[in-house]
C-alpha cells in the first residue's frame, strides 16, 4: 500500500524535521534513495554521523523524528537507542540496523522504538510510510500520557512524570557512566504574596520561575514543578565545567526579570545541587534528598542575612 500523499501544507507551519543519525547514509548503507524520497515528500532531513552529534543537535530542539542507525562508531547496538531515548524521550525514534533479529525488534519497540526496520528491505516508500505512522502514534500517545505527567499550570513536568524521567535518566547515567547534575528550585515567599497579593498573582510567580527555568537549561534537560513551590532540574552529561555556570546563570536571569518586572514583587529562589557520577547506587530519591537539603541550607543563610555568593554542588559517588 502507498502511503497518501501529503496535503498542502499550510502557510507558517513549518515541515518535519528528520535528524538522521549515520555514518554514511549515500554509501554502503543503501539508504540514499528511501532518504531521498523523505525530502522529496516535502521532509527536512538532517544528518549527522554518530550519536554524540546528535545528542547535541537534539539539546537544541526542533526535531520531530530520529532516524538511528544502530551500527555507529561510538555506540553498541542497544547502547545507542537508550542513550538517544533517555536524552529526548519526546523525540520518537525509528531504528535502522543491517542485522535482521526480530528478538531484538521486539526489545527495542518495547523499550520505546516506533519502528525498527533492516537496510537491505528499507524502500523509499516503506521509510515514509514509517516515519509518517511513527510521528502520528508518537503525538498521539504523547497527549495521552501527558494528561497524567504534565503540571496544569507551569506546563512541565509534574511530579509523577519527574519520577518516570528521571529515573530512566539515572539508569541510563549508570550504564554508560555519565553524570547527571539535579538542581532543585524553591521559589521564596509564595505565602506572602498569595496572603498579600492574591492567588492569580501566586500563579504568575511560578509561572515565571517556569520559563527562567525552560531558558536557562536544554529542551533535552527533564523541568518539572514537584510541589506547590518546588522545582527540579535533572540535566543529563552534564560535565563538571558548566555546572556551576548554569546554576550562576539562573541566578543571573533572575535579577534581570526583577529589574525588568513589571510586577507587584520580585522574585527570589533558593537554589540546591547534586552531581551524580553514574558510578555506584545511587537512587533518584538519594539526590532529592542532598538537594533538597542543600536549598534548605541556602534559604537558613538567607534568613540569617548571611546570603551565599555560590551554590556548592554536592558529589554522590564520584570515583
Amino acid at each position: 500500500m502507498r502511503p497518501a500523499p501529503l496535503k498542502k501544507r499550510e502557510v507558517g507551519v513549518r515541515p518535519l524535521r528528520v535528524l538522521l543519525v549515520e555514518e554514511d547514509p549515500d554509501g554502503r548503507s543503501g539508504l540514499g534513495d528511501a532518504i531521498a524520497k523523505l525530502s522529496e515528500a516535502g521532509l527536512e532531513v538532517e544528518s549527522v554521523p554518530d550519536l554524540n552529534q546528535a545528542l547535541g543537535r537534539l539539546s537544541q530542539g526542533g526535531v520531530d523524528l530520529m532516524l538511528l542507525d544502530l551500527d555507529l562508531p561510538d555506540a553498541d547496538d542497544p547502547g545507542a537507542f537508550e542513550r538517544a531515548h533517555a536524552f529526548a524521550p519526546d523525540v520518537p525514534i525509528v531504528v535502522i540496523t543491517a542485522l535482521e533479529d526480530e528478538d531484538m525488534a521486539l526489545r527495542m519497540v518495547k523499550s520505546g522504538a516506533q519502528d525498527y526496520l533492516v537496510k537491505g528491505e528499507v524502500s523509499p516508500d516503506l521509510l515514509l510510510r514509517s516515519v509518517r505512522y511513527a510521528v502520528e502514534r508518537h503525538r498521539l500517545t504523547s497527549a495521552l500520557r501527558s494528561l497524567s505527567l504534565i503540571d496544569d499550570l507551569t506546563g512541565l513536568y509534574n511530579r509523577r512524570g519527574f519520577s518516570d524521567l528521571g529515573e530512566q535518566h539515572l539508569r541510563l547515567a549508570r550504564r554508560s557512566a555519565r553524570a547527571v547534575l539535579l538542581v532543585y528550585v524553591d521559589l521564596d515567599d509564595l505565602k506572602t504574596i498569595n496572603d498579600t497579593l492574591g492567588h492569580q498573582t501566586g500563579d504568575r510567580a511560578l509561572v515565571r520561575v517556569a520559563d527562567l527555568l525552560r531558558e536557562t537549561f536544554r529542551q533535552s534537560d527533564i523541568i518539572a514543578r514537584i510541589g506547590g513551590d518546588e522545582f527540579a532540574v535533572m540535566a543529563l552529561e552534564a560535565s563538571e565545567e558548566n555546572e556551576a555556570h548554569l546554576v550562576q546563570r539562573l541566578r543571573a536571569r533572575v535579577r534581570e526579570v526583577n529589574q525588568e518586572n513589571g510586577e507587584p514583587f520580585d522574585l527570589s529562589i533558593s537554589i540546591g545541587a547534586a552531581r551524580f557520577s553514574g558510578e555506584g547506587a545511587t537512587s533518584l530519591s538519594d539526590l532529592l534528598s542532598e538537594v533538597d537539603e542543600a536549598m534548605y541550607q541556602e534559604k537558613w543563610s538567607k534568613k540569617k542575612g548571611t546570603p551565599q555568593d555560590t551554590i556548592p554542588i554536592r558529589k554522590l559517588n564520584n570515583p
